[in-house]
């Protein structure tokens, strides 16, 4: 990056089109001049510090080529180069600390998400087994879940603490510059003018600090869920970002992509470790040299229709562009702006679920498809049901006509019981085996003025020793589904106000001697 001290002021180009990634933006800013035939040097600008120079690009209208671009920095003579050099490199160091943070939650997240799947999976089977297999179990997921939290708040401190340093680095920035207008970056467009006219431009550059996510409202009414989508943007780019074309795209652009090649597998006899450093420097992809003006685009010399680009997506390759049907003014102060981008019905298919078992309370579930069109990203979703807010969830991705199952808060219109009615147990006599009969009735009772379905779980226990056996003695009405792991599905169809009872009984015997662990009533 060079620097200057003097020449023409900056030409007014104004943002007018910001597209916001999940970890930067690139921003559109345009301007127009008016110049006579000749080569010029045109000054666009201020622009922010921490601006990814590659990623600097000019086009336009008239009757003029871009020569190339230079970015360089406008300081007042007062002001000390090397100090201020050194506080723009500590802002970049920052902003970079904050992205690997910002990295590191994203990762944190998924990851938590990935254990609670695995703890819903897992919960059945261990349900069945040792309650020591559980605790283990358990307690490794507490385990996990406790340092997950634990580093995401050593995060947020630190991230608290680069955000403190950031602003006293601006500030001592503003000082040592000593005037009230702060030196900026400016993009010096060469510009070879071929005749007499208004030059058009466009500049367009990836600046770090700045994101965006999704957020759901699902709001559910008869059998209609509204799915209302948010987008939620911040950004810390070091400019207020007005009203203007705002998109949101999911793609994650990379300074270097390579196709995945695999090398060789060897193996060999162990031989005392050889650090290739110097091999892997020598491997490695030379940087761009500093100042190297990046490829232009060589504009038409005859003036051409701008392209019309109304549609609410664009569906790339990899990644998709949002555009939201209100655009939102974002200020660079890390708040959170919400802007919408669609609503839409959804049909959906209500019915209860419960395993008294583990708890005598029915779920509303609602089953949705994505009828939309949309692949929805993953985010946080609030849930609501009959205008009353329910709880939250986590909505994970989401593709078209993909079915999904939404958990919509237990409904205490539907009540359930599960008793145990009856347990005997006989003592192992010479030769015999001890033998303990159980017999369980669940009630469901349907008080809402409609008909509803219930789907009711319960297990039987399921033997990991062949000295324990476990047989069904009855089970009315017969369940719909029973698995390996001994989990019974009965489908319920209860009109309003009825009734219906579940009776199912199990034997566990064992032979003499044997004692029984995870037994339970």
């Amino acid at each position: 990056m060079t620097s200057s001290t003097d020449g023409p002021d900056p030409v007014d180009a104004p943002i007018v089109a910001v597209t916001v990634f999940p970890d930067r933006a690139r921003v559109t800013r345009r301007g127009t001049v008016t110049l006579a035939p000749g080569e010029h040097r045109v000054p666009y600008g201020p622009l922010p510090l921490n601006l990814l120079r590659d990623s600097v690009r000019v086009s336009g209208h008239g009757p003029a080529t871009v020569a190339g671009v230079n970015v360089v920095t406008r300081r007042e003579p007062v002001t000390s180069d090397a100090a201020v050099t050194a506080l723009e490199a500590e802002l970049r160091e920052i902003e970079a600390a904050i992205a690997v943070l910002n990295d590191a939650d994203t990762v944190a997240a998924a990851r938590e998400r990935f254990l609670g799947r695995l703890a819903m999976r897992g919960a059945g089977a261990l349900a069945t087994g040792e309650p020591t297999a559980a605790v283990r179990f358990a307690d490794g997921l507490d385990e996990q879940l406790t340092a997950i939290h634990a580093a995401r708040r050593a995060r947020e401190r630190e991230r608290l603490d680069l955000h403190r340093r950031r602003e006293a680095a601006e500030r001592r920035l503003m000082d040592l510059r000593g005037s009230t207008r702060p030196d900026r970056l400016v993009a010096e467009v060469l510009l070879e003018v071929d005749g007499d006219g208004e030059i058009e431009l466009e500049l367009s550059y990836v600046v770090p600090g700045a994101s965006w996510s999704s957020g759901y409202d699902l709001r559910l009414a008869g059998d209609n869920l509204t799915l209302t989508w948010h987008g939620m943007i911040t950004q810390r780019t070091g400019e207020d970002w007005p009203e203007c074309a705002l998109k949101l795209s999911t793609a994650r652009p990379s300074g270097a992509l390579e196709v995945p090649e695999l090398d060789p597998w060897y193996v060999d006899v162990e031989r005392p470790i050889v650090y290739a450093a110097a091999a892997m420097a020598m491997s490695a992809p030379p940087p761009p040299a500093p100042g190297a003006a990046p490829m232009q685009t060589m504009m038409p010399k005859a003036r051409a229709a701008v392209r019309d680009t109304s549609a609410s997506v664009e569906e790339g390759p990899v990644a998709a562009t949002y555009t939201p049907l209100k655009p939102v003014a974002v200020p660079a102060d890390g708040t959170t702006h919400r802007t919408l981008i669609a609503r839409f019905d959804l049909a959906a298919r209500l019915d209860h679920i419960t395993a008294p078992v583990r708890a005598e309370e029915a779920t509303l579930r609602a089953t949705v498809l994505n009828t939309s069109g949309h692949t929805l990203p993953g985010g946080a979703a609030a849930l609501f049901h009959e205008g009353d807010f329910v709880g939250s969830t986590r909505l994970e991705p989401w593709a078209p006509q993909e079915e999904r199952e939404l958990a919509l808060g237990v409904d205490d219109r539907v009540r359930v019981e599960r008793e145990l009615v009856r347990r005997t147990a006989s003592k192992a006599t010479l030769g015999s085996s001890r033998r303990t009969d159980a017999e369980y009735k669940i009630t469901v009772a349907n008080h809402s003025p409609r008909p509803v379905s219930v789907t009711v779980l319960d297990q039987l226990p399921v033997s990991r020793d062949a000295q324990i056996t476990v047989k069904e003695l009855s089970a009315k009405p017969e369940p719909a589904e029973r698995s390996d792991l001994g989990v019974y599905t009965w489908k319920l169809a209860l009109a309003p106000n009825a009734t219906q009872e579940i009776h199912f009984a199990l034997r566990v015997e064992s032979a003499k001697g044997v004692d029984i662990s995870g037994w339970r009533d």
